[in-house]
């Protein structure tokens, strides 16, 4: 387990979840990462300098950060957001340390790697795709005079924050060239890990860069699928489990998984659930993942121990 090449796709705090996890059981991890982000420091700094967002990166890559005094200090240094009414309010360090390494160096994986070595990184973190992204979702219900009618909605923050139900999505541009390291990643893994994370704006849009899409299809990794432990999102208003499943498959029906990992909680059918675990292929798994004075985050220990017996 401690040698296998693990692969972890995902973004924000779902994808720091399975690191987090994952970096205890085995040595070998890369992040795969979305960049789409909008919002924030990251939507700033996007706009400003036209770079990838570097909010998720960041992230993933303090998730994978050492468990030494010097990892931890310099962990908590990235993620140190700046307050005020100045220009620099509402930054992450972290934010801006990557963009400055990425003006000094052309290639943006140089400079995420420069930081993992700072961090003493165990793992590695990549951008799923070559340049920033606009993820844009037709939603229903947001026309007052006819809910059936769907609405373009534009951007991460809007599509994670709407009102009405998301019927699909797509990026802009239309088939974003992948990082050749993220494909080749994938194809080198012996494990790969997608989930937990917002369903539409974390998760699914992985399956939208076809180069990647395509690597996981023919990716001899065991792969595992990890459900939310909240269902019932912005994005995901009124979906069950199954759902959740269900949407996945009918974006990318050739995509197979070995097993589905899911929070007894979580659960409404199991029978269901069941049933749609095995058109992906895959072996429902049921473990207490949440932690016990918060049961919408996930337990790092509780997670790891799950990944570990999936894994071996």
């Amino acid at each position: 387990m401690r040698t296998s090449k693990v692969v972890a796709l995902g973004g924000g705090h779902g994808l720091a979840a399975s690191l987090s996890a994952l970096r205890l059981v085995c040595d070998q991890v890369t992040a795969i990462v979305t960049v789409a982000d909008n919002g924030g420091s990251s939507g700033r700094l996007r706009a400003d300098y036209d770079v990838l967002p570097p909010g998720d990166l960041r992230m993933a890559l303090t998730a994978l950060c050492d468990d030494s005094e010097w990892g931890q200090t310099w962990s908590d240094v990235l993620q140190h957001r700046f307050t005020g009414d100045g220009d620099l309010s509402g930054h992450a360090l972290g934010n801006l340390l990557i963009v400055a390494l990425w003006q000094l160096h052309e290639d943006p994986v140089t400079g995420l790697d420069l930081v993992g070595r700072l961090l003493s990184a165990r793992g590695r973190v990549l951008p799923m795709a070559a340049v920033p992204l606009e993820l844009v979702a037709e939603v229903s219900g947001l026309d007052a005079t006819d809910p059936t009618v769907a609405t373009t909605v534009r951007g991460q923050v809007e599509v994670a924050r709407t009102k009405g139900l998301v019927e699909s999505i797509s990026l802009e541009p239309d088939n974003p060239p992948a990082r050749p390291e993220s494909v080749a990643a994938v194809d080198a893994a012996d494990h790969i890990v997608l989930g937990p994370g917002s369903w539409y704006t974390s998760v699914l849009t992985h399956l939208l860069v076809p180069e990647l899409r395509d690597a996981l299809v023919r990716a001899r990794a065991r792969k595992v699928l990890t459900l939310n432990l909240e269902m019932h999102t912005a994005e995901t208003r009124g979906f069950s489990a199954t759902r959740h499943i269900e949407t996945l498959h009918d974006l990318a029906p050739e995509l197979r998984f070995d097993t589905v990992l899911a929070d007894p909680l979580t659960i409404e059918d199991r029978h269901r659930l069941t049933d749609a675990c095995e058109r992906l292929g895959a072996e429902l798994v049921v473990a207490p993942l949440s932690r016990l004075d918060h049961r919408g985050q996930h337990d790092a220990l509780r997670l790891a121990a799950a990944y570990r017996d999936i894994l071996s």
